[in-house]
């Protein structure tokens, strides 16, 4: 695995304050031994879950967004590393298995001159070889029958993500043919139009590709869906959405029943998890809304369709700790905390 890191229990502690009378979560983790083949030591583990970092903002410079979706992992991990290991969350099983580092690629890009329109094709081009190595990686972790947790990084990841863990578990043989549900928490729908990789059309690529099943947005923004993709969602019977102006400004569904509309529209199948932290109101991401949901919604999204779904994955995209453009946000790692945390609790106990 040319551009990922595999953490040692070293790079654990390093981040994690241990204290007297009380353990962390940090302490409990997983980690690769390297005794042997990493995916035999993985497929040997009883870690149920497996925790991934992809700290890049390739895909969102790729899509004409604002940089800074690479700052969210450390901040999250550091956060999740110190939080007490108790009875309702102990972390034994859960690996830290390490995370991408795209920086090589990401500095070959910036080092040349381009102007700005080529400056997005050697992004777009560079997100090819990331989807790549994603794929790889999560198609592993799926066919030793774990459940991948990841953190992102850009949105343009759901595609190798649904590629690969679509792959791994029709190897083990619990779905028939490569090919999963999602359901994605978002202000976008991510469905664009297949111009060259980037993190606004992800979805689109896996549909295309016989990745992507059935699939469900909540709380779209009406401002956000381009009409072409309107109606190339109108005219797909396996596409289907509720906007947040019908949860929240019309009222037709609350924001609870518009989560279960959505993995009721996917329960044939395993379904991948995801959610964009752009839908929070004000939360730091590649595109902020000053209008969106509450960080209580979000965490009682993660934890109903980690408890009402058939789990392929989970995956949390677009959030940062400081932008491109100078804003900063230290709370956004803590956030991804508390809603891993929250999946992990629901689906354990599943």
């Amino acid at each position: 695995m040319k551009y990922f890191k595999f953490y040692t229990k070293e790079d654990i502690l390093s981040l994690t304050k241990v204290r007297r009378f009380e353990t962390k979560v940090g302490e409990r983790l997983q980690y690769l031994k390297f005794e042997g083949e990493w995916a035999d030591m993985l497929q040997q583990s009883s870690a149920k879950y497996v925790l991934i970092g992809i700290p890049e903002d390739i895909g969102v410079r790729a899509n004409y967004g604002t940089g800074g979706t690479s700052t969210a992992w450390l901040s999250f991990l550091s956060s999740f590393l110190n939080n007490k290991s108790n009875d309702f969350l102990s972390g034994d099983n859960i690996m830290l298995l390490g995370h991408f580092d795209f920086g090589d690629i990401k500095f070959l890009i910036d080092s040349y001159a381009y102007n700005p329109e080529e400056l997005v094709e050697a992004y777009r081009h560079a997100v090819n070889i990331i989807d790549e190595e994603v794929e790889n990686m999560l198609k592993i972790i799926a066919a030793c029958n774990k459940i991948p947790i990841v953190i992102g990084g850009g949105h343009n990841n759901a595609y190798p993500i649904i590629k690969g863990v679509a792959k791994g578990w029709a190897k083990t043989g619990a779905i028939p043919l490569a090919q999963i549900n999602c359901v994605n928490l978002d202000a976008h729908t991510d469905y664009g139009a297949t111009e060259g990789r980037h993190s606004g059309n992800a979805f689109k690529y896996a549909e295309e590709d016989g990745y992507l099943g059935k699939y469900c947005i909540i709380g779209v923004h009406e401002n956000n869906i381009s009409q072409s993709v309107l109606m190339d969602i109108h005219n797909n019977p396996f596409i289907d959405y509720i906007t947040f102006e019908e949860i929240f400004i019309h009222e037709r569904k609350n924001f609870i029943q518009a989560v279960a509309h959505a993995t009721g529209f996917t329960e044939g199948s395993l379904t991948g998890i995801e959610l964009d932290l752009d839908c929070i109101e004000n939360v730091l991401s590649s595109a902020i809304t000053p209008s969106g949901i509450s960080v209580l919604q979000a965490r009682q999204y993660i934890n109903f369709a980690a408890t009402d779904a058939k789990v392929a994955y989970l995956h949390i995209c677009e959030g940062a700790t400081q932008l491109t453009d100078g804003r900063k946000d230290e709370g956004t790692g803590k956030l991804i905390s508390y809603l891993v945390s929250d999946f992990v609790k629901a689906h354990a106990q599943d």
